[in-house]
């Protein structure tokens, strides 16, 4: 299912590349898939099989009036094909290649208690900075890591809080004590 979506996804983007319309068609797929998301009885139409082809090229006539032509094809090609349950994951997909083409860095700021925006956009642009990268900040708020902080930047995660430096003198001891 992954690699039908990253398929999917890199044919849409390429399409978008050559078109220079990655961000209409990021933002068409994005508020499409959004709609499905959000209304179960539009996403039992256009992932049932109870519904012929025709039936759904139609209501997806309908539903995406102002939409780009490249869009409007692709999604009709996901019905063809009988694709459709697998938008979410070519969303995800087309997301991930577009931060990649825009250098977009997801960074992720996790602390026990809610920090300022400055601070927070301080050490988020730091880390732009030192990346060479435009950055996606996200602050989130998570008492259970007792204090300090934890970074995640991509896939990777510097982790300053007190409770995992809790946890390591726990294993630092328990070892010892063996």
């Amino acid at each position: 299912m992954e690699e039908l979506a990253q398929v999917y996804a890199r044919s849409l983007f390429e399409v978008g590349r050559e078109q220079d319309k990655l961000d209409v068609l990021r933002e068409q797929l994005g508020e499409f898939a959004e709609a499905l998301d959000q209304h179960r009885q539009l996403a039992t139409f256009f992932f049932s099989p109870y519904f012929n082809t025709k039936e759904k090229e139609d209501g997806l006539e309908r539903m995406l009036v102002d939409a780009d032509e490249s869009f409007v094809n692709f999604a009709k090609l996901l019905i063809e094909k009988h694709r459709m349950p697998v938008i979410f994951r070519i969303r995800r997909e087309y997301e991930r290649l577009w931060d990649e083409e825009n250098r977009v860095l997801p960074v992720e700021i996790t602390s026990a208690i809610e920090l300022d925006q400055a601070t927070t956009e301080n050490l988020g642009r730091t880390i732009g900075e030192r990346a060479g990268r435009k950055i996606q900040l996200a602050a989130h708020v998570n008492p259970d890591i007792l204090g300090g902080i934890v970074v995640r930047v991509g896939n990777s995660i510097l982790d300053a809080s007190i409770r995992n430096r809790l946890e390591q003198l726990r294993r630092h001891v328990a070892q010892g004590a063996s």
